[in-house]
């Protein structure tokens, strides 16, 4: 005997409501420890390796890689011994009268990614031969059960006595030329090993199996293999002009678009109204593509951007990086950008002026009165996740700077928890790297305001000394440019918020905090 306990997907980070299996460590039948990696999820926020919580061995997987499905729903069964039960390291075995071994269809026997014909080793497999069908095998319905014809014969007078007296199913209709089936279906997808979902996506889309190539484990099609081509696959039946393709999309919505062939092969689109140009390239959302999309047209119809910036004189944080950058790259290993320094001065101007570090709920304003520090991260130029520094006002300078180096770092390694992407109050996305002049950020719900930090770069300024007597000289200079949302406050708010900002870059002893 043996307890099984059900692996749900886990909610990474407050906003979460849903996530994507994108890959099993483990098959069925394998023998799995606690705390050890046993999937990966994708979600808005992060991409995450969640360990198993017991030891055992997965006996079920119900939720196959490329699946989303929201917080809380089971994903697999591990199964734990009993006292006086099989190791789990070791197949489970009941007690009793030696039995058959089981007949395992192409439908029961799963892989870790959702295709069928997969079985784990500790599995005794008859041979199986499907009976031939006069119409392609992957046509199934919900039970994916496959569609079979009776065409009557006219030379027959009675029909062929069966176990059990069956209604005559409905011929399906003769296909005609201006809706082909895909050519030879039946007998490319007879080679490939997909699962009743995939079979049925093929369907739905009328694709050529065997014009899709596989990236599942020995070149199984996937779901996601199934999607990415029908991105550029011409639908069973779509009378195009020449020149034109319909293209559909994850969301299933066609479009008329001109196509063409490019260099390594691939289609190569343009909107039907414009030029047809032969570069275009179609290149599906990927999961983090598409949430940021979603969350940042829901932003934008949630809180009335409104912007404001001011230029900053970064010339004592520049005298602070040149004395004491060599020693600070020495002790660190990384070097002293300027960001930890605008992120310190962030901080000390929230301390004022509080109700930028709030939260809109409703009709109300939530002031937090503890700064959780959200920092953008750009993951590769595929897109950015926001970890957040938490308890930011305790930090000094140094502390800054190695808590944003280290969430960087495991964002970019994939290595964020759940708690290192939740509970942020305020947020600063940093393209000054790049030598930009001002970005207009969007805001990062449900928080009021952004601050973007850009480039700094050395020019010609009027300065003042101690006797009023002005000169030029060059210092170093940047945008300080905030997005907040206008419900929560107004102009003159941001406005003293980032002079007082400035100020601190300015005149702050930050050598004092290396």
């Amino acid at each position: 005997m043996a307890d099984s306990i059900n692996v749900e997907m886990p909610q990474l980070g407050e906003t979460v409501t849903e996530g994507m299996v994108t890959r099993w460590f483990k098959a069925v039948g394998e023998a799995v420890e606690r705390d050890e990696p046993l999937f990966e999820i994708s979600t808005d926020k992060v991409d995450s390796e969640v360990p198993s919580p017991a030891s055992g061995v997965l006996v079920e997987i119900l939720v196959h890689e490329g699946e989303t499905v929201p917080v809380g729903t089971p994903l697999a069964v591990i199964s734990q011994p009993m006292m006086g039960s099989p190791s789990a390291g070791s197949p489970l075995v009941e007690s009793g009268p030696a039995t058959a071994p089981p007949v395992v269809t192409p439908q029961d026997a799963v892989s870790p990614d959702g295709d069928a014909g997969v079985v784990s080793s500790t599995l005794s497999l008859p041979s199986f031969s499907p009976p031939p069908s006069p119409t392609p095998p992957f046509l199934t319905t919900e039970s994916s059960t496959p569609i079979t014809t009776t065409t009557p014969s006219p030379s027959s007078s009675a029909p062929t006595p069966t176990p059990l007296p069956t209604p005559t199913p409905t011929p399906l209709p003769t296909p005609t030329p201006s809706s082909p089936p895909p050519a030879g279906a039946g007998a490319s997808l007879s080679g490939i090993v997909t699962s009743p979902i995939v079979r049925r996506l093929i369907a739905e889309k009328g694709i050529n199996p065997s014009e899709i190539r596989g990236t599942g484990a020995g070149g199984r099609i996937t779901r996601n293999d199934v999607q990415s081509h029908a991105a550029t696959a011409i639908p069973p039946g779509t009378t195009a002009p020449p020149g034109t393709r319909s293209v559909v999309v994850a969301s299933g919505a066609p479009a008329q678009m001109k196509v063409g062939v490019g260099a390594a092969g691939g289609a190569i689109l343009a909107e039907s109204s414009g030029t047809f140009a032969g570069t275009d390239e179609v290149i599906p959302f990927d999961n983090m593509r598409r949430r940021t999309a979603e969350h940042m047209v829901r932003s934008k119809a949630t809180s009335p951007h409104t912007l404001i910036s001011l230029e900053a004189d970064y010339e004592a944080v520049e005298q602070v990086r040149r004395s004491h950058g060599g020693r600070f790259r020495a002790e660190e290993g990384y070097t002293l950008s300027y960001l930890p320094f605008a992120a310190r001065a962030a901080v000390e101007a929230l301390k004022e002026w509080p109700r930028l570090n709030a939260s809109v709920v409703g009709d109300t304003l939530v002031v937090h009165h503890k700064i959780e520090l959200g920092i953008a991260v750009d993951i590769s130029h595929e897109g950015l996740i926001v970890p957040v520094v938490h308890q930011a006002d305790d930090l000094n300078l140094r502390g800054m700077a190695r808590r944003i180096h280290d969430l960087a770092t495991d964002a970019r390694t994939r290595r964020l928890t759940a708690d290192d992407i939740s509970g942020g109050t305020f947020s600063i996305t940093n393209a000054g790297p790049f030598g930009t002049f001002m970005t207009v950020a969007i805001i990062n719900q449900p928080q009021v305001a952004i601050l973007s930090t850009d480039g700094v770069s050395r020019k010609p300024v009027v300065v003042t000394d101690s006797f009023g007597a002005e000169s030029i000289a060059i210092h170093s200079m940047g945008i300080l440019a905030m997005s907040f949302d206008h419900r929560a406050v107004d102009g003159a708010y941001v406005a003293a918020f980032l002079a007082r900002m400035a100020e601190i870059l300015a005149k702050h002893d930050f050598a004092s905090e290396l």
